[in-house]
């Protein structure tokens, strides 16, 4: 088995692999699972939840630079347990996998850190809020005001993100169900950051400004077995109003939404409510990929027409997915970002 398998099967125990889009289908026995009667608590809550098999600090962020040019960048921390619990040191049954984008409308630079928990090698504290994988680094006194740092071997970032309005909790008071069966997380977003910082892209400093979304979930089974993959919509319409989607993949796909006021006020929609078709694929990777999508959701009056920045935003990583920025047309616009996984093997 080479290194990079090694790692792959300490994220991902063996057994897990054969059930739902990477592992994650699979039974949640000794692990905690959410509970509907369970709200989050903050800032407790924005710190890591050892009994759970599964967590992620996500973050997508659309810039736009000095002339104009549209472009985005990810920093996402995932935590995966062997076993319930914290440990100490290298008995610790946590362990950690970072990822780092930057995707412009002709490249897509990506990076990746793996690491074992109860060593600090990496990590997340809730109070002050400190997320990190080795040099890669998400801190700041709260959730408010963070400051975001990572790099790659073509690529750095360092940009201050700061909140301009409430969190949202997804589904019931964060209680979001992924399944007709009944699998869930725990979710919740930040939705409003302003970003302001700079890339470094091949030697030269790029100043941007913009907009973020931290998305943070924690589980032990968020899928279904027979789910094999999704694709998640995070959408800020010119309005002020935003759009949090997906579509689970299976023998019948499930959808979920939220719909996001201006003013931070969040509407849960059920399955079906929420509907997405792709209108163009893309070969990438050895795969056929959708890169344009036409999503609606009556409720509100959304029928608009989501295509990627750049159809080659594949992230090859241990478990690899398509990550990118989007632009929004049709009866809102806006800007976005859009993940799919599950497409091909």
């Amino acid at each position: 088995m080479n290194a990079r398998a090694l790692l792959l099967a300490l994220l991902l125990p063996l057994p897990a692999l054969a059930q739902g889009f990477a592992g994650l289908g699979t039974d949640a026995g000794g692990f905690a699972v959410p509970r509907p009667d369970t709200v989050p608590a903050f800032p407790a809550d924005h710190g890591p939840h050892p009994d759970f098999r599964i967590e992620w600090w996500y973050l997508t962020a659309n810039l736009t630079g000095p002339d104009g040019a549209p472009m985005g960048l990810q920093w996402t921390l995932f935590r995966s347990a062997l076993a319930p619990g914290e440990g100490v040191g290298w008995a610790s049954p946590q362990v950690w996998m970072g990822h780092a984008a930057v995707t412009t409308a002709t490249a897509h630079h990506v990076a990746e850190r793996l690491a074992r928990g109860g060593i600090g090698q990496a990590g997340v504290q809730a109070n002050p809020f400190s997320a990190w994988i080795d040099d890669w680094a998400m801190q700041g006194p709260g959730m408010d005001s963070l400051r975001l740092t990572a790099s790659g071997h073509d690529f750095a970032y360092d940009v201050q993100l700061t909140a301009q309005g409430p969190l949202v909790l997804h589904g019931h008071q964060g209680y979001s169900v992924k399944s007709a069966a009944g699998q869930a997380s725990h979710y919740y977003s930040q939705p409003f950051y302003s970003v302001t910082g700079a890339l470094n892209l091949a030697g030269a400093q790029v100043p941007v400004t913009g907009t973020a979304w931290l998305d943070r979930e924690w589980s032990s089974q968020p899928l279904a077995a027979d789910q094999t993959g999704w694709d998640w919509f995070s959408l800020s319409f010119d309005t002020g109003e935003k759009l949090m989607g997906f579509v689970l993949r299976g023998a019948r796909d499930y959808t979920s939404a939220s719909w996001i006021a201006a003013d931070g006020t969040a509407t849960a929609l059920p399955d079906g409510a929420f509907t997405a078709a792709p209108l163009a694929r893309h070969a990438v990777a050895g795969r056929q990929v959708p890169v344009r999508w036409q999503v609606r959701l009556p409720a509100r009056g959304v029928d608009v027409t989501v295509s990627a920045l750049n159809p080659d935003a594949w992230m090859a990583t241990s478990v690899p997915y398509w990550e990118g920025p989007v632009t929004v047309t049709g009866s809102h616009a806006g800007r976005g970002y859009l993940e799919m996984t599950g497409y091909g093997d």
